[in-house]
C-alpha cells in the first residue's frame, strides 16, 4: 500500500491506435483488426489474473480502450501459471495453445514497454511463475518448491 497518493499521468504513453500498430508489428498480424482481437483477448485474460495496486497502476499506463478491457474483468480466485494462462486463453478464444502463446507474447511485450521496469517487476511478482517469458523477460524467479528445498536444513 502507499502512504502518499500516486501521481495520475495525464496521458498514457501511446494512443490505442499506436498500441494496435505496435501489437500488429510484434505479432506480424496481417490487419489491425486481428491485432485488436489479440489485444482484447489477452488483456481480458490478464484482467482475470492481476489484482491489487499493480492492476490499477497498469490500467493507468494503458490507453483508455485497453484499460477498460483489462478492468472490465473480475479477477479469478484461481491464479494460473504462465502456461495455465496460455491454455485458458486458448480454450476461451478457440485457438490452439501455440496461437494463444503467440498472441500473449505480442500483446504483453508491448505492455512491458508501456509499464516500465519497476511496474513490470511488481506485476511479475504479483503473478505466479511463468509470466516473465510471456512479457519477453527472462524468468529469474525460482519455483516456490525449489526455494523451500534450498531453505530446508540438510539432513
Amino acid at each position: 500500500m502507499y502512504d502518499q497518493p500516486r501521481p495520475n499521468p495525464a496521458h498514457p504513453a501511446m494512443t490505442f491506435e499506436q498500441m494496435l500498430e505496435r501489437v500488429r508489428y510484434e505479432g506480424a498480424y496481417p490487419t489491425r483488426e486481428r491485432a485488436a482481437e489479440a489485444v482484447h483477448h489477452v488483456l481480458g485474460a490478464l484482467g482475470r489474473q492481476l489484482t491489487g495496486d499493480e492492476r490499477v497502476d497498469l490500467a493507468q499506463c494503458l490507453p483508455v480502450e485497453a484499460a477498460l478491457t483489462l478492468t472490465a474483468q473480475i479477477p479469478d480466485n484461481e491464479h494460473l501459471t504462465g502456461w495455465g494462462f496460455v491454455k485458458d486463453l486458448a480454450s476461451r478464444t478457440g485457438v490452439s495453445p501455440a496461437v494463444a502463446r503467440w498472441d500473449a507474447g505480442a500483446v504483453l511485450a508491448v505492455l512491458a514497454r508501456l509499464t516500465g521496469p519497476d511496474l513490470l517487476t511488481r506485476i511479475l511478482h504479483r503473478l505466479p511463475g511463468g509470466y516473465a517469458l510471456l512479457f519477453g523477460q527472462p524468468e529469474l524467479r525460482q519455483p516456490e518448491l525449489r526455494q523451500a528445498e534450498l531453505r530446508a536444513p540438510a539432513a
